[in-house]
């Protein structure tokens, strides 16, 4: 049977890109787990394609200990060493270092705001910010929130944080909903 569902054009590529776009792209996230794991992979794709992570989400998930922060805040130089010989994923050295150093300032704001979400999602009321995009060039890489988070992740300490990472981040944890009007998301699936 032919689909018909009209989607955000970034994601045609593949079967695995349609599958984030309808099933996790733009919905809110809430829980710390799963916002430092979008928070490892979107520092892990700066100035590479979200395909090139997608295709190694689940090599990261295995070389990160499932992304939990806590073991990886204790990360020494052999589990270092080790992730940099791992092919499945980017083994740029500055990241993986970063992912430790990002892991230790994570559970740094759980511990002045309660939680990693709490802190987080302030920056826009608690709510999600619906930019209700016509087509995919009104789509912004970066806007003032996404300045303001990134400035103040920097200050914290965290690294690969830049505007254009944090506007992904906030994407893909649904703080903004840039699914384009006439995405069938819009229409309630």
């Amino acid at each position: 049977m032919m689909e018909n569902k009209i989607r955000c054009g970034w994601c045609s590529a593949s079967d695995l890109y349609k599958k984030y776009h309808d099933e996790e792209w733009g919905i809110p996230v809430y829980d710390d787990p799963t916002i430092f794991e979008f928070l490892i992979l979107e520092t892990f794709q700066a100035g590479l394609s979200w395909i090139t992570i997608l295709n190694k989400r689940e090599n990261f998930k295995t070389a990160f200990d499932n992304f939990d922060y806590k073991k990886i805040a204790n990360y020494h130089e052999d589990k270092i060493e080790e992730l940099l010989q791992n092919t499945g994923i980017i083994r740029n050295k500055l990241k993986v270092r970063s992912a430790v150093t990002n892991a230790q300032a994570f559970m740094k704001i759980q511990e002045e705001f309660g939680s990693f979400s709490n802190y987080i999602w302030k920056f826009t009321d608690g709510k999600p910010i619906d930019n209700n995009p016509k087509t995919l060039k009104d789509v912004p890489a970066t806007t003032l929130i996404s300045d303001a988070i990134s400035k103040d992740l920097k200050k914290r300490g965290f690294k690969f944080v830049g505007s254009t990472v944090i506007y992904a981040h906030m994407q893909a944890t649904g703080m903004v909903n840039d699914h384009i009007e006439d995405c069938f998301t819009r229409k309630g699936k």
